[in-house]
């Protein structure tokens, strides 16, 4: 008997990590394009601001209907790996391709970089959610279990901010190390590194996951017109979706800004590797803890506490201003807050599609997620727009003393635009009611 629960316990974890894993190889690309492609495109390549913020936004677009496009292939794959699981191992090479390809612009003319920007991103982008989406999609298909989902993302978050936190403070070091003095060449050098591995980790998943998805519970052809109707019927999801559309948004305006935020700002560009490190390190303790809170608390309440100790940590930075006690428990603060609600996120996606299920009859896993993608991307996309516009707007100048403008521009960037996008956040789950009714959901899709 201690056997079989030892057994039980070794393929618990062994699925855990290996569902986990996947976060950790997308972050080390993922991160690198939040963290520093803005900071890339206009202060080595040279490329305008507003010229890469139109470019994003645009970019970002197109491809969140791509993603669409890729949740509704999962949902009609059919193959011995399952629906979700081919997709992120094979989806990796072509990710990889990109990557390396996004950081070789070529010394020729402003309008023929920014056309090789266009192509390259949205290249990367498309390729990004190929892979990401399916780690999101496949989480209904691993187990029926709500706490073990919630496990399951636990694990996938750290994993997440392990692979965030290194790529945020690795990468301009090794950048540095690699170039020689030319940033260009150090990206470039950087990110097919990042690549080759990502290749190697997302085998893991691949190998050792299993989807157990019962066809039969479910309607085997659905017309992509019915999956829509019935997604839009699903109020849980809808509560959700924009939710998280303004909780993405204050996080990419945060990780977007954070360079130049305290290299124009604060004054010590050495004090952004550092903040990077705590926003991407500390969630992981955020994340921890979800389980332990979700026993005592129903999901959308500790999404709303999340939240809440984020916009705290703003706070606390935005009164600091330049003190650096201020910067690091603001910093903290934010990042611990982050770790609960963006693990609440992931957990929390897996339980619409229990909704449509038990409303529908209809299983909605990858389309759910492929609109969950749409919306991180769409929240990017804007982001980033908004981003480029206000710097812009601000006269920001790269490598020069900023004007009174631009110093506004860069805090309303990291701080005042998060903060109000958090506040937004919480408003809208407030009327997030799934958690009452989702037993009774369970029991039902149990009986069919």
């Amino acid at each position: 008997m201690k056997q079989t629960k030892k057994l039980n316990t070794y393929h618990l974890w062994k699925n855990r990590i290996s569902y986990g894993v996947s976060d950790f190889a997308c972050n080390l690309v993922w991160n690198v394009l939040t963290l520093y492609m803005m900071f890339f495109y206009t202060d080595v390549a040279g490329i305008a601001s507003a010229a890469i913020g139109t470019m994003i936004m645009v970019t970002r677009i197109f491809d969140s209907f791509a993603d669409m496009f890729t949740g509704v292939i999962i949902d009609k794959t059919h193959s011995r790996w399952g629906k979700s699981l081919p997709y992120i191992f094979f989806g990796a090479f072509p990710l990889a391709v990109f990557g390396i390809l996004l950081f070789c612009v070529p010394n020729i003319s402003m309008t023929g970089k920014l056309i090789y920007a266009y192509v390259t991103y949205l290249g990367i982008s498309i390729c990004y959610g190929l892979v990401n989406i399916p780690i999101s999609s496949v989480l209904p298909n691993l187990t029926k279990d709500p706490v073990e989902r919630t496990n399951m993302s636990t694990v996938r978050m750290v994993f997440s901010f392990l692979g965030a936190t290194f790529v945020s403070v690795a990468t301009l070091p090794l950048v540095k190390l690699f170039g020689g003095g030319n940033q260009q060449k150090g990206f470039v050098l950087v990110m097919s590194l990042y690549c080759v591995v990502t290749i190697f980790i997302l085998y893991v998943p691949f190998h050792n996951l299993h989807e157990i998805d019962d066809p039969k519970s479910v309607k085997s052809s659905v017309k992509l017109s019915e999956s829509f109707k019935a997604l839009f019927k699903n109020k849980p999801w809808l509560v959700f979706a924009f939710s998280t559309l303004f909780m993405w948004a204050s996080n990419f305006f945060v990780q977007g800004s954070l360079v130049y935020y305290f290299t124009y700002v604060v004054g010590s560009a050495a004090q952004a590797a550092i903040v990077a490190g705590l926003i991407n390190f500390v969630p992981m303790i955020g994340t921890i803890i979800t389980p332990f809170l979700v026993k005592h608390l129903i999901k959308r309440n500790v999404f709303i506490l999340g939240s809440g100790i984020a916009a705290l940590g703003l706070i606390v930075m935005l009164l600091g201003h330049k003190g650096l006690l201020c910067i690091y428990l603001g910093s903290i603060l934010y990042a611990f807050g982050h770790g609960i609600r963006q693990n609440m996120y992931f957990s929390m996606q897996a339980d619409p599609v229990d909704y449509s299920r038990w409303q529908s009859g209809l299983n909605l896993s990858g389309l759910i997620s492929a609109i969950n993608g749409f919306i991180g991307k769409l929240a990017m996309a804007i982001t980033s727009a908004v981003t480029g516009f206000l710097l812009s707007w601000g006269q920001y100048v790269p490598h020069h003393v900023q004007s009174g403008k631009a110093i506004f521009a860069i805090k309303a960037n990291f701080i005042l635009l998060p903060i109000a996008m958090i506040v937004l956040s919480i408003v809208v789950m407030y009327f997030y009611n799934l958690d009452k009714i989702y037993n009774q959901i369970k029991m039902t899709n149990k009986e069919n």
